[in-house]
């Protein structure tokens, strides 16, 4: 079946139009933070594995960090406890550690590796543990209201440090890695870590290209839920004095401004339930969502 002439107009603009940011991006390595219905919905998780086996076709490098939230509360429910959050993070204690570490680092990340290889890639699945290479400590919440007290909330943890090495290593090989947010202590012990502050952290030690992170909204909003589509790290810091980003947005927003301020090219919040929206995003002119410069 032949294409109609302004359908085969329109293709030929879109593939044109990919070839500057395919020439552009080349050797480039792509930190991507997948989440939200991205992961859960079953033909946005096969887009989703197309597109990673595109761009690491197309010549760049894609290293994708995952969450897996909603697949750790239904296993929570299953052994009869309840997810609970504070300021963003969830609480962990020693139990909810080995369901968030049975999830995040087998069943979500063996599904993400098997899918990406299903469709023509090479996907190796890690956490932080596997050589060490994201080491942590426990993170400490500030109680808002006493500003001296600190609130023990697990086996959460927060970053001492990422060793790029391994990483480095797969990608010379053609390999995509797919990265559980599973630290390591200085005693062997397991962290669980926000997936948005792993994803910023190891972009800026791979001096990446490009940040992206998968959402369920269409990027930063203003308070009318208007789509902020371009901010500078100034602006976003604005938006966050006055409330504008608020809860669970908070973490994301910070590993993006973080990771831009210290030397990441851009960041990119796009709504995961666009359908191939990584490949709009990067391939596009216009894009999806919201993109995030120092300046």
């Amino acid at each position: 079946m032949s294409l109609s002439p302004s359908s085969a107009k329109d293709k030929a603009k879109v593939l044109g139009e990919a070839l500057p940011y395919i020439r552009r991006f080349h050797g480039k390595t792509i930190v991507i933070k997948y989440g939200g219905n991205a992961m859960i919905e079953e033909h946005l998780k096969q887009g989703f594995a197309r597109d990673a086996v595109l761009l690491k076709l197309v010549g760049m490098n894609p290293v994708i960090v995952h969450g897996g939230g909603p697949q750790i509360n239904d296993m929570l429910k299953r052994v009869g406890k309840q997810g609970e959050f504070l300021q963003g993070m969830r609480v962990t204690d020693a139990e909810t550690m080995d369901v968030v570490e049975m999830v995040l680092g087998g069943l979500v990340n063996k599904e993400i590796v098997n899918l990406i290889n299903q469709h023509g890639g090479l996907a190796v699945g890690l956490t932080g543990k596997d050589g060490a290479f994201i080491r942590a400590k426990k993170m400490l919440m500030q109680d808002k209201e006493q500003a001296e007290r600190w609130i023990d909330i697990g086996h959460v943890g927060e970053i001492e440090s990422i060793d790029p090495a391994l990483i480095t290593l797969l990608e010379t090989r053609d390999f995509i890695p797919v990265i559980a947010p599973i630290g390591v202590g200085p005693h062997g012990e397991s962290y669980n870590i926000n997936a948005d502050l792993v994803a910023g952290e190891l972009a800026r030690v791979l001096n990446a290209e490009k940040l992206i992170l998968l959402t369920n909204t269409p990027g930063v909003l203003d308070r009318n839920g208007n789509l902020l589509t371009g901010l500078t790290a100034a602006r976003v810091d604005e938006l966050i004095a006055d409330g504008t980003i608020s809860g669970g947005m908070i973490p994301k927003i910070g590993s993006a401004l973080d990771a831009v301020k210290r030397g990441v090219k851009s960041c990119h919040i796009i709504d995961g339930r666009v359908e191939h929206g990584l490949l709009l995003e990067v391939f596009t002119d216009e894009g999806v969502g919201t993109l995030i410069k120092a300046n």
